[in-house]
């Protein structure tokens, strides 16, 4: 089984999903208050400029480099720039396959702050990105769609590369022994799947793979799997065999 951070994603992305739509580009300054989507999540891209980002009951963010800021979920916000520089960004509306099911959406914590240029591979995404975002080309928004989608991909690599999620489904995509049992169940959830079998995926034995798993992703191997067969498309998993 290979162990690419690609393969950890295909099942995910293949059955759960995410789509983009531009929202805004340009200049934000002042004060700017974003209402919150009933649901999905939202990507904004901080090209140039200083922000500072407010949400209630929680300590302030402050950006003063490129950076990426994501939500997964919604949530209140506003951003503070200088009324005169401001900052200069492109945004996107994140739609999950799913709703509040998708395990991608559930796996992230409320708020990601990344700066750009720790992301690897996304400078010529993001060169890209830019370009169209504030230029008015035959083509620019369809084109953008795609180009969030693919800078998500990207921190999603990155996060799991990183270890920068501390538990979850997407701490345990990140472990090297674990995430073997990840990709098995999810990409065959309607396989009669046993503790033993899992185990051995992992190279591990029973016990050190079952107390990894739970102390990781915080729930037992059975319990992970029977729900991600609930949130798994009804076609893939006619009827639960765990």
């Amino acid at each position: 089984m290979l162990d690419t951070c690609t393969d950890r994603l295909d099942a995910l992305l293949h059955h759960f999903p995410v789509r983009a739509r531009l929202f805004h580009s340009g200049s934000l300054c002042g004060v700017t208050r974003f209402d919150t989507p009933e649901s999905g999540g939202q990507l904004h891209l901080v090209q140039h400029g200083e922000l500072t980002v407010e949400h209630p009951g929680q300590a302030a963010l402050h950006i003063g480099k490129p950076s990426l800021l994501f939500y997964p979920r919604p949530l209140a916000r506003r951003f503070i720039s200088d009324p005169q520089a401001g900052a200069t960004l492109a945004c996107a509306q994140l739609q999950f396959d799913g709703g509040a099911d998708n395990p991608l959406a559930g796996a992230l914590p409320d708020v990601v702050c990344v700066s750009l240029k720790d992301i690897p591979g996304t400078q010529a995404i993001l060169e890209l990105l830019f370009t169209e975002a504030f230029n008015h080309y035959c083509g620019r928004e369809a084109l953008l769609d795609r180009l969030f989608e693919a800078v998500f991909i990207q921190l999603l690599r990155y996060l799991m590369e990183t270890g920068a999620i501390r538990g979850g489904m997407l701490a345990g995509m990140s472990h090297p022994r674990l995430r073997r049992a990840l990709v098995a169940m999810h990409e065959q959830p309607q396989q009669d799947w046993t503790l033993d079998a899992l185990a051995a995926l992992c190279g591990m034995s029973r016990s050190v793979f079952a107390n990894s798993f739970r102390s990781t992703l915080g729930s037992t191997p059975g319990a992970y799997l029977q729900g991600w067969r609930i949130s798994w498309p009804s076609k893939c998993c006619a009827r639960d065999k765990h």
